[in-house]
């Protein structure tokens, strides 16, 4: 398949610290090339469309569809980067040296994967999906004018941001630090229980409900949902759809009354108390700065 010309944003945040931003509109696919050395770690995230990575002179490719993201390190090879962007795409890409990522995470080097000490040598290729967190912080990276004058600052603290984001060793990730599950049975059936109301966010069980579907006492199911996700039932459903309230209406796809409709609210009033509870502003004003 043919490709033309190449065509990306570069932006140099600091020595060994580089941004990308890769944005096709184009009805051709477009190549996104760099060389880059081994000392480097490479974070690429699709934020609309799709990417292909290829390796090894084009011997191996990756397809990494919409967003998804996807993180590249090899201390042993380099791994310039050789890349497809599909028409309508659009891809962000971290490049940072992995000596001063690692001092971003001085005092949890060893709680990251790639980065304990008995891996700091070894290749690390990872995928996964962009979460609804991230997904802010890269729609605002995708707007930003990488010409403004304020650039490297705004830039720098977003992806210091969105790593946080990513390496943020929060509840869920520490789970089995927690004395409930001494108990996997348990365990099994409260992730069962949030997977039941983020599924049917729209029109959640009750709690007693819930905890017969579960086949758990209604005191097992409070205590054990709080101390394994940080706060009760509902609560979480809500701090969930409000995530994805941002989301939606920061995609420009939706008016405040179709988000309202697709997290259940009965009316877009309700839904709007909510949101400026939760976030202190309108979700029409939200929508106008974000």
């Amino acid at each position: 398949m043919r490709v033309n010309r190449p065509s990306f944003l570069e932006s140099k945040i600091e020595d060994r610290f580089f941004v990308l931003k890769s944005k096709n509109e184009k009805d051709k696919n477009r190549s996104l090339k760099k060389d880059i050395d081994l000392n480097f770690i490479q974070f690429h995230f699709i934020v609309d469309g799709k990417a292909t990575f290829s390796f090894n002179n084009g011997a191996y490719n990756m397809d990494v569809g919409n967003g998804k993201y996807i993180v590249l390190y090899n201390p042993k090879k380099k791994l310039p980067l050789n890349a497809v962007i599909y028409p309508k795409s659009n891809v962000l890409s971290i490049l940072i040296s992995i000596k001063k990522f690692h001092k971003l995470f001085s005092e949890d080097s060893n709680n990251i994967q790639f980065l304990k000490d008995e891996n700091i040598n070894q290749k690390y290729y990872y995928e996964n999906k962009i979460s609804n967190k991230i997904f802010l912080v890269l729609n605002e990276l995708k707007r930003f004018d990488f010409n403004s004058s304020t650039k490297n600052l705004f830039i720098k603290a977003k992806v210091y941001e969105l790593f946080s984001h990513l390496y943020n060793r929060n509840i869920e990730q520490n789970i089995e630090q927690c004395p409930f599950l001494t108990n996997e049975d348990n365990f099994k059936k409260i992730q069962q229980a949030k997977n039941i109301v983020i599924t049917n966010m729209t029109n959640p069980p009750t709690l007693n409900n819930l905890s017969v579907e579960i086949n758990l006492s209604l005191k097992k199911l409070k205590e054990g949902f709080k101390k394994i996700y940080g706060k009760p039932v509902y609560q979480y459903l809500l701090e969930h759809k409000m995530e994805l309230a941002k989301k939606l209406l920061s995609e420009n796809n939706y008016n405040v009354n179709e988000v309202s409709i697709k997290l259940g609210y009965s009316t877009a009033s309700h839904f709007i108390t909510a949101f400026k509870k939760k976030y202190g502003l309108t979700p029409k004003n939200f929508k106008q700065n974000y």
